[in-house]
């Protein structure tokens, strides 16, 4: 591993008899970024975190977590990592501050004023046992665990599932904080607000397979912004042959009602043309997340 990469996954194969779950994959996190891991369900994003956690061997391919290999070094990493599954599994018969109480026994290391300070944050009554506990309060167990726990890698997949708002509020709130304290977040999702919101570079897979990777900011010079504008009467011409003369070649409706789809590139030029022409309720709304994921899976966004 690099200095400057927390995880570093080359080439990654992994398969279930005559079924291939992932399939050559590259998948590089820098030290202290919040990097986001996208694809729907069945896109092979959980059975990429069960190798790099070393509970999947992989069938082939270079897998280094924190500088190590998971299929040699798998109990030292997971100390040194935090993880959050989708579905929460605890000890039944447990309250929620003894499964804190193992969890941190099993790691060798905790910070019970963390632990305290985000079981209030999250308005968990650590007294009850996990019988009792809703999903979202099983939930909040694991996620208190994971941001309290001194590691350096946060591993978190599908973690707001069972959630409130205000919760995934408070989640997000101390992801920024772990990034900020120089800790590497790994978020998987399907949820592209979520990861439009607090990472800084993405991942997008499909059927186990890479199709795009790269910093956020980066990425969007390759998604189009939407403009949309009414044109005063008798402009129409005008803006037309000056859209052309931008690079676009999208018809102009006769009515005035102007809906564009324009490269980032062509932006300014676009909406140079459009306040010549005195245009009115000009709206530019920048490429999102969602039109890169939805690109790859070859569905047109509204």
């Amino acid at each position: 591993m690099t200095q400057d990469h927390a995880i570093e996954v080359t080439e990654l194969v992994k398969r279930f008899g005559t079924v291939t779950a992932v399939d050559g994959l590259n998948l590089f996190v820098r030290t202290g970024e919040v990097h986001g891991f996208l694809g729907p369900n069945g896109a092979g994003k959980s059975t990429t975190i069960r190798v790099l956690l070393g509970l999947y061997r992989a069938a082939g391919g270079r897998v280094r977590v924190l500088g190590l290999d998971p299929a040699v070094h798998a109990a030292e990493i997971t100390r040194r990592i935090s993880y959050v599954p989708g579905e929460v599994n605890l000890w039944p018969n447990l309250t929620g501050q003894e499964v804190l109480d193992a969890l941190a026994g099993l790691r060798g290391r905790r910070d019970s004023a963390a632990e305290r300070r985000l079981m209030a944050d999250f308005a968990l009554d650590p007294g009850k046992t996990v019988r009792t506990y809703s999903k979202g309060n099983r939930q909040k167990v694991i996620l208190v665990a994971a941001f309290a726990a001194p590691t350096d890698l946060l591993v978190l997949d599908e973690p707001t599932s069972g959630l409130d708002p205000l919760m995934e509020e408070l989640f997000q709130q101390c992801v920024r904080q772990a990034a900020a304290a120089g800790r590497t977040v790994l978020l998987s999702s399907h949820i592209l607000a979520e990861a439009e919101t607090l990472c800084e570079s993405v991942t997008i897979i499909k059927d186990g397979r890479l199709v795009e990777s790269g910093r956020l900011a980066d990425m969007r010079h390759v998604a189009a912004s939407k403009i949309t504008a009414k044109l005063p009467a008798g402009q129409v011409p005008a803006v037309a042959e000056g859209l052309r003369s931008a690079g676009l070649t999208e018809p102009v409706a006769g009515d005035g009602d102007l809906r564009l789809s324009v490269p980032r590139p062509q932006v300014p030029a676009v909406l140079g043309v459009l306040a010549g022409a005195h245009a009115q309720d000009i709206t530019c709304t920048p490429a999102k997340l969602e039109d890169l994921f939805l690109r790859h899976y070859e569905v047109v966004a509204p």
